[in-house]
């Protein structure tokens, strides 16, 4: 599986690198804009990723900006709904009502922080087709 890490806080794209890295090859972003770059890349390069780990509160660009630029890619090159990449937004409970307004970028699920190792790898197991 090939995942991208998008967290500004160092301790929470850590802890999620350490958590996810048996699962696959995890590259990370500190802010949406790198996290957007990213994905166009690997993407363009025929390396998509499978799963991005999406913090909503960054720098450059939010979390739900960089979901809905990356749908609109996935959209624009034409990506079936079946292969366009997992979202799961990182959040911190004041923000649900941001998760809510996500769901129209087509998140897949949503954690909240203190991100807990079973409650993430649950998640992920849950997902089809990775």
């Amino acid at each position: 599986m090939k995942i991208l890490i998008a967290d500004d806080d160092f301790v929470s794209r850590n802890l999620l690198h350490s958590i996810l890295l048996p699962h696959g090859t995890c590259d990370m972003a500190t802010n949406g804009k790198e996290a957007l770059t990213a994905f166009e890349e690997a993407l363009e390069h025929g390396v998509p990723y499978d799963l991005i780990c999406l913090d909503i509160e960054m720098p450059e660009m939010c979390g739900r900006d960089t979901m809905k630029w990356i749908r609109e890619l996935e959209e624009s090159m034409a990506v079936p709904m079946e292969k366009r990449v997992k979202i799961i937004l990182i959040t911190v409970a004041r923000d649900l009502e941001n998760v809510k307004a996500a769901k129209e970028f087509q998140c897949t699920d949503y954690i909240l922080k203190p991100i807990e190792k079973k409650r993430l790898l649950d998640k992920i197991a849950g997902l089809k087709d990775l």
